[in-house]
């Protein structure tokens, strides 16, 4: 047997249905076009879809298609194996209402023995189990002896997915010989080893399925193919896995030649090499059909295996860019089939090229990062990343949370994916809030990432509110200018800053940026890679220009009142510590100038003794006017001081320890006041549970606590006037107007009761009798169920015996209440049917024991006609 290559083999399969009249299609983009089930195509019929439900006419009843393909469902498995992959080429020749099982198993088999000229006694068909059809035409057409075709169940050759059109498959196995099997005595067709391979799958659509297992057959019978590409050429080539035939083996002899390596020489380096020869292939194609690396949907997918690619190159040892190469590589060994790749191949290098510098940018902070969560996780003993520390990572140094998975999986840790989640949702949050101000957060992310690495920003506000600077970049929501004119958003970076910058939970400053030419309002100051400063905001007036000399003013107010949060926050944590332990660890904070919200590990709610000891704890250092000091010092040195470090802050060589007298000192790069006298006064307004062993607690400082103080004091005077007293009266007013309410519900539920007892004369009026059973059927306002059951008691006993019926509507809606004496059910009255029988007429529903009943409902104009229909019901009981 030849061993073509994987391009002759394409166009072998395509020519010969060609030859059986069949339309050759290109392939369809990768991106599904009107199919939002779908975020990349995963197989080859997938673009058809339309054809097959009737929702397009196809070019031609017949057709033959060579599809590329992703599947990222086992993208974890990349690499480690040498069966998974991303990308594939799927092989279909497909049949709208056309031919069906004769010619589909004829031509198949046509093409793999005569056409290829794989070895016939190594191919075994499988057929479903009842489908004699398919069959009779591999034994009695094709010649398959008995013994070689193999039926099985519904699992293994039924093609359905819910309700819609379905039917059988009949699938072609090859042999590849003992030296790919698993030894087993059993082993066979249908082994889960690799000596027998699938390499075509017939599906034949000739049932529709009414979602509850019943199958009609269709009118349009359909012939959908399957056959990988890769697959086919292992088997022809005879070659152990995907990653040895030759298209492939060019490209993994190119990423061993990048690493200086050899392939199956180190099974470590084999599973990089694996790697990244497939994710290469599938960014490739992707970018091909215009998609673009992002941080969601198809884009977030193209991200991810460009990265992983990345990654994977340097463990090999691979340095500088290499993925545009591997490219290059495969364009040239696809082009063939794909003829588009080799048009595009400029924007592909350059996307490719892009995307690896922003990670070669982001990564080496990253994993230094992330080795140090490592050691903090091996020190304590543990297994699980917290889903906070993963999201600093993915937030704060672009490292994404697959990447952090696989790296911490390669070394026996978890993560905490649901907290995790908890922080993205909160950030989700926080940035649809922001957007009601600042619009930064829907800008184009590229146009950050254009900005020249070397640009940096001197941060100069811990001393000042002011400062002068040159403008060194400027942008608007999507691209890089030279200019902002009156009216235009966008981003202002200068060489130095007084606005402190988005971090550690505080806000970034408010403020003015201002020149002779022009006013700019910075409503927000962002963190930007590579130690720079974005001040974002619009045009208020003129225009600036990069290299222009502007003044910095920060909102003098808005900072002073952020210090004050900030400087409480740290006295909270310190006296959470000591009210409920040393376990409370920061789980996450948010200073602005409003408010400070603290969130930490806690097992429990707060009683209202905690939260009142940890306030009185603040007020009390506050009123001790303790100095806050700052220090400049090596990590180490402050360590040994006993600076509290949050775990998962990324910490340089030098740490700046913010200590307030001997109470408190943490590593913070945060602004403060410098005396804690300078907070004024501290009040917690809420504490709450946020996940399962978070707890949360929001609080006020200074203006804010005074004006929390003043809007309940006019509430106060508001609730004294309505109550017609004075506010330190308010408790002894409501006191007695308890005791008076009290008082007058015991009224009314006497009068409700003398009512009612009035009411049994009038009702026993009304007694009628069915078949020598005696029934009251009565209809009473303004009665609750309650009342309801107590009245029909003493009706019951005053009846004697007999089945008592009670309507009554309160509040607008109905009650029945239905009882029976013992005398009444021996009859064969039954006070729960009775029920049932009527409450549909009230609009409702109900039922109960064979003495006792009841229900509700809607409808009280209905209580008439159930009242009259209980009579039918309960003749009806007495009658069988």
């Amino acid at each position: 047997m030849k061993k073509y290559g994987v391009n002759e083999l394409r166009k072998m399969y395509l020519d010969f249905f060609k030859s059986k009249d069949h339309l050759v299609m290109n392939s369809f983009s990768l991106v599904p076009h009107n199919d939002n089930s779908l975020l990349l195509i995963n197989a080859g019929m997938a673009p058809l879809k339309p054809y097959f439900t009737g929702a397009e006419i196809p070019p031609k009843r017949r057709v033959a298609t060579c599809q590329k393909c992703i599947r990222t469902g086992d993208i974890e498995n990349v690499g480690k194996t040498a069966r998974h992959g991303t990308f594939f080429e799927m092989l279909g020749n497909f049949s709208f209402g056309d031919y069906f099982k004769k010619e589909a198993i004829s031509w198949s088999w046509e093409f793999l023995t005569e056409v290829v000229g794989l070895d016939p006694e190594r191919l075994y068909p499988s057929v479903y189990l009842e489908d004699d059809e398919a069959w009779n035409i591999w034994h009695e057409q094709v010649g398959i002896p008995e013994e070689r075709i193999f039926r099985f169940g519904k699992e293994d050759n039924f093609w359905e997915h819910g309700a819609g059109p379905c039917g059988p498959c009949s699938e072609i196995y090859y042999d590849r010989g003992e030296k790919y099997g698993c030894g087993k005595p059993g082993c066979t067709v249908g082994c889960d080893c690799d000596r027998y391979i699938e390499v075509w799958n017939n599906v034949f659509t000739q049932f529709e399925n009414d979602g509850e297992g019943n199958y009609e057959l269709l009118k349009q019978k359909n012939i959908d193919t399957g056959m990988g590409l890769e697959r086919l050429a292992v088997v022809v080539q005879d070659v152990d896995s995907i990653f040895d035939v030759d298209t492939m083996q060019n490209l993994r002899d190119k990423v061993c030649e990048f690493a200086h390596t050899v392939y199956k020489t180190d099974e470590k380096k084999d599973v990089s090499i694996r790697l990244i020869v497939d994710h290469i292939r599938s960014s490739t194609f992707m970018i091909s059909d215009g998609i673009m690396p992002t941080n969601e949907g198809r884009g977030y997918v193209l991200r991810r295996l460009i990265r992983r690619a990345a990654r994977h190159g340097r463990m090999l040892g691979i340095e500088g860019s290499f993925l545009p190469k591997l490219s290059e590589t495969v364009i040239e060994g696809s082009k063939d089939g794909y003829p588009e790749l080799e048009e595009k191949k400029d924007f592909i290098f350059k996307v490719l090229a892009q995307e690896e510098e922003k990670f070669s940018r982001t990564i080496d902070q990253g994993l230094s990062i992330l080795s140090e969560m490592e050691a903090e996780l091996a020190k304590k003993g543990q297994k699980v990343l917290e889903g906070r520390d993963a999201f600093v990572l993915y937030d704060t140094y672009g490292f994404p949370l697959d990447l952090t998975r696989e790296i911490l999986e390669e070394k026996g840790y978890t993560i905490d994916e649901d907290g995790f989640k908890a922080c993205m949702e909160n950030q989700r949050q926080m940035a649809r809030k922001a957007r009601g101000t600042t619009n930064y957060m829907g800008a184009d992310a590229t146009v950050y990432d254009q900005i020249p690495a070397d640009v940096t920003t001197e941060f100069t506000g811990y001393n000042s509110l002011t400062d002068e600077s040159e403008i060194t970049v400027l942008t608007t929501q999507t691209e890089l200018t030279e200019a902002l004119t009156e009216g235009i958003r966008g981003t202002v970076i200068t060489r130095k800053t007084p606005f402190y910058a988005t971090m550690g939970g505080q806000e970034g400053d408010k403020g003015v940026i201002s020149c002779e030419s022009g006013k700019f309002i910075v409503e927000d100051t962002i963190h930007l890679l590579g130690g720079k400063y974005g001040h974002v905001g619009y045009m208020a007036e003129g225009m600036i220009k990069t290299g222009d000399l502007v003044t910095l003013t920060v909102d003098a107010q808005g900072r002073k009142n952020t210090c004050k949060n900030h400087s409480a926050t740290h006295l909270l944590q310190k006296a959470l510590k000591t009210v409920l332990g040393s376990h409370v660890e920061q789980k996450g904070s948010l200073v602005n100038p409003d408010r400070l919200r603290f969130d930490f590990a806690h097992f429990q709610a707060m009683t209202p003794e905690e939260i009142a000891q940890t306030e009185e704890i603040v007020n009390r250092e506050i009123a001790a006017g303790l100095k806050v000091q700052t220090d400049i010092m090596g990590i180490a040195e402050a360590k040994k001081t006993g600076a509290m470090a949050l775990f998962g802050e990324k910490y340089g060589d030098e740490v700046r320890v913010v200590s307030m007298g001997d109470f408190s000192k943490e590593l913070c790069g945060g602004t403060h006041v410098g005396n804690t006298a300078d907070i004024a006064v501290f009040k917690i307004v809420s504490e709450s549970g946020i996940a399962a062993g978070t707890r949360r607690i929001e609080a006020l400082t200074g203006d804010g606590v005074f004006g929390y103080y003043k809007t309940a004091e006019q509430e106060l005077h508001e609730a004294a006037k309505l109550l017609k007293t004075t506010p330190s009266g308010i408790l002894e007013k409501i006191s007695a107007l308890q005791a008076e309410l009290k008082a007058v519900m015991s009224e009314n539920e006497s009068l409700k009761s003398k009512l009612a007892k009035d009411a049994l004369g009038d009702v026993m009026d009304q007694v009628c009798e069915i078949e020598g059973v005696k029934l009251l059927a009565s209809k009473l306002e303004g009665v609750d169920m309650n009342g309801l059951r107590d009245l029909g008691d003493q009706l019951r006993e005053k009846l004697g015996e007999g089945v008592v019926l009670l309507a009554a509507v309160n509040d607008g809606k109905v009650n029945l209440m239905a009882a029976a004496t013992p005398g009444a059910m021996e009859r064969g009255a039954h006070a729960g049917n009775l029920i049932k029988g009527i409450a549909a007429l009230v609009g409702g529903g109900g039922g109960g024991r064979p003495n006792m009943a009841q229900a509700g409902g809607k409808n009280p104009d209905g209580i008439d006609a159930a009242l009259e229909k209980a009579k039918e019901v309960l003749k009806d009981q007495i009658s069988r």
